[in-house]
């Protein structure tokens, strides 16, 4: 066979090319595949917690007719020592069903009006809560995802005498 024949003579090309293009299809449904059986789909699908900022305006000594049924005071007017105002001060908007503003004492309030704060829109910039504390609560906004399976810490108080 001489050097001519080889450079003209091109039938391997097309099964290489084949071959090359069968392992890359491979390689990509194996990584797509492996991404949601490791878990990682979830994570893609919106399992990550929002970014958004929350502050607390605490006023010692005033009590109000609160937004929410559950007070944090223990649902005692002597136990009340003030107002605490709960306020979305930027960042991403956020569904009522997955907000809840707990204490250390157990209590606790979701802000999708299951526990009276009816809140039915988006969590959004200047929306705010107030519900009657005590000076020694911690009282945090906590975010869980619509699975259930993720939750975080979004913004937190503590009183003064806590």
């Amino acid at each position: 066979m001489e050097f001519t024949e080889l450079v003209r003579d091109d039938e391997a090309v097309s099964p290489v090319i084949g071959v090359i293009l069968m392992v890359a299809i491979t390689v990509i449904l194996a990584a797509v595949i492996g991404t949601f059986v490791l878990g990682l789909g979830s994570e893609i699908e919106g399992g990550q917690p929002p970014q958004a900022t929350f502050t607390f305006d605490f006023e010692s000594g005033t009590t109000t007719s609160p937004d929410c049924d559950t007070d944090f005071a223990g649902g005692s007017s002597s136990d009340t020592d003030g107002t605490l105002t709960v306020t979305h001060d930027g960042g991403d908007g956020i569904a009522p069903a997955q907000l809840t503003l707990r204490d250390d004492d157990g209590n606790s309030n979701t802000f999708d009006g299951s526990s009276g704060c009816g809140l039915s829109s988006e969590v959004g910039a200047g929306t705010s809560i107030t519900v009657n504390s005590e000076t020694s609560d911690t009282v945090r906004v906590t975010w869980e995802s619509s699975n259930g399976g993720d939750s975080a810490t979004l913004g937190k108080w503590t009183g003064p005498d806590a």
